[in-house]
């Protein structure tokens, strides 16, 4: 299976990442982008295949799943087109002349397919820890990837798609370890949501829908923006040997729940949903805490729970969210985040200009169906 071929050719290579596997760009594919299959041969040749995966020829150096998307589809601006790379390429970024031949060949790359931009969003890590507290720990490696990107004139992305930071959970310690590790208030709350009656089951295909109505309703009270239920779906179902829902409940009633993916031994906590009612209960400490249970049972040695400030103060819209991440045991992880390089500046220009006020568009047209669909 051509899945299989890619998810193992990419698991051969440093830090793999869920967004480049074979199945997340199907799903993008169902949604306006084409996957492109980037790889590096030993002696740095890239190659593309669009439909014969099984071709590629192990073992590889680097490779990059690409997502391509047609700006418009006729006139003299059909050729332009924008270009993705999801939380990759893949390669070790400490390898200087592998690192500017990857990037010499995707900027060339990016010239012949006529892109407006190319963006880049590489797990490369800057530093783990908080900034400014012993936890601190800068990575050189990632402060000289910085410095390439900005000497050949890529820009930091205003439309940062993914986190740029997330906090990890070091998985390979026993179950009493990582009790341990977590603050001491939530340990309490794991084990107050038990005491109360709560329990966490897996779902099934059957509570989708239920999944997503909960996830809208948190999506309202939070203030960000989801997509429809069939792309949801689409996501649950491509990935279905590969995650799993759980739901905690309270006699036999949800009150929150979590979806749960994992790939080359990491797991990720993608989307998270609550209701109101018995939020005293505060179902979302056991819920994680039976989230890293079933990620050690599928293997998994890391638990990202996908998503840090930007700033680490309180401030940031994310640091309540940080906060609860860290009291899990989770530890920041600071990475470079997306850089966009424009073939054409001019193109760029004019894209930045006017895609802001249509994203603004969007956003307040999905809040407003979300809310209509929860309404129904």
């Amino acid at each position: 299976m051509e899945s299989e071929v890619w998810n193992s050719l990419i698991s051969q290579l440093p830090n793999p990442h869920l967004l480049q596997t074979y199945e997340w760009g199907q799903v993008k594919a169902r949604y306006g982008w084409e996957p492109l299959y980037l790889v590096w041969d030993e002696k740095g040749k890239m190659s593309e295949e669009r439909n014969a995966l099984s071709s590629f020829v192990f073992p590889v150096k680097a490779a990059a799943l690409v997502l391509k998307k047609k700006v418009l589809s006729r006139g003299f601006a059909a050729r332009l087109c924008l270009l993705y790379c999801p939380k990759g390429p893949l390669l070790n970024w400490s390898d200087v002349p592998l690192r500017e031949r990857v990037l010499d060949d995707l900027e060339k790359f990016a010239r012949q397919q006529g892109a407006i931009f190319l963006k880049l969003d590489p797990d490369v890590v800057l530093g783990t820890g908080v900034p400014g507290t012993e936890t601190d720990q800068p990575e050189p490696d990632g402060e000289a990837v910085r410095a390439d990107f900005l000497r050949r004139g890529w820009r930091f992305a205003d439309n940062q798609i993914q986190f740029k930071n997330t906090a990890l959970v070091d998985l390979s310690l026993s179950e009493d370890d990582l009790l341990a590790r977590m603050k001491q208030k939530t340990r309490y709350n794991v084990r107050l949501g038990a005491k109360k009656g709560l329990t966490v089951r897996v779902g099934t295909e059957k509570d989708w829908p239920l999944l997503y109505k909960m996830y809208a309703e948190t999506s309202l009270r939070d203030g960000f923006v989801i997509r429809d239920e069939a792309y949801y779906r689409t996501v649950w179902k491509t990935f279905e040997a590969s995650s799993a829902p759980l739901m905690a409940e309270l006699n036999g009633e949800a009150l929150a729940a979590v979806y749960l993916f994992h790939f080359a031994g990491r797991a990720y906590y993608l989307y998270g949903m609550s209701r109101e009612r018995h939020r005293e209960l505060m179902p979302n400490y056991l819920l994680q805490w039976e989230a890293m249970k079933w990620a050690r049972a599928q293997g998994c040695h890391l638990y990202d729970l996908w998503g840090a400030p930007d700033e680490f103060n309180e401030a940031d819209s994310l640091w309540g969210v940080f906060r609860f991440k860290e009291g899990l045991g989770g530890s920041a992880v600071r990475t470079l985040g997306a850089w966009d390089y424009a073939p054409n500046p001019l193109w760029y220009t004019m894209y930045a200009k006017v895609m802001p006020k249509v994203l603004d568009v969007m956003r307040s047209a999905g809040r407003s169906r979300t809310k209509s669909r929860i309404e129904e």
